[in-house]
């Protein structure tokens, strides 16, 4: 089912029968009476970052729904996912690179930096 893109901060369902056999406006009124409220948040993009990759949803539908003194979030659009994987070049990796390459500190940093801390990579890559 899909959600309106309304961007009124009213609670609403937008014309959406929610629940079968019951018309829009019954429903929201069920809703409100059980402490129920729904709006729509306009978003260009949703980022969720994750320990080993991020998710990216461009163009998403965004509402946010409060019940029981709890914010949920129903997210929808369309999804990407791209690696976080985070290295670390220490000094003495850069040293090894140096004297293994024969080659300076910048050098040594720039390939450490394209080959994402792969010191055997970096090496290589300086004496091709």
């Amino acid at each position: 089912m899909c959600c309106s893109n309304n961007s009124s901060s009213n609670s609403s369902f937008n014309g959406v029968n929610m629940i079968p056999g019951v018309n829009p406006r019954q429903a929201k009124q069920m809703m409100r009476k059980l402490g129920i409220s729904q709006e729509e948040i306009v978003a260009s993009q949703v980022i969720i970052k994750c320990a080993d990759k991020n998710i990216i949803i461009n163009n998403p539908s965004v509402s946010k729904i409060k019940m029981q003194g709890t914010d949920n979030f129903q997210i929808s659009g369309s999804i990407t996912e791209e690696s976080s994987e985070r290295f670390e070049i220490t000094e003495e990796d850069i040293k090894t690179v140096m004297d293994q390459a024969n080659c300076s500190e910048d050098s040594a940093l720039k390939a450490l930096e394209t080959s994402q801390g792969d010191i055997a990579e970096a090496i290589i890559s300086l004496n091709d």
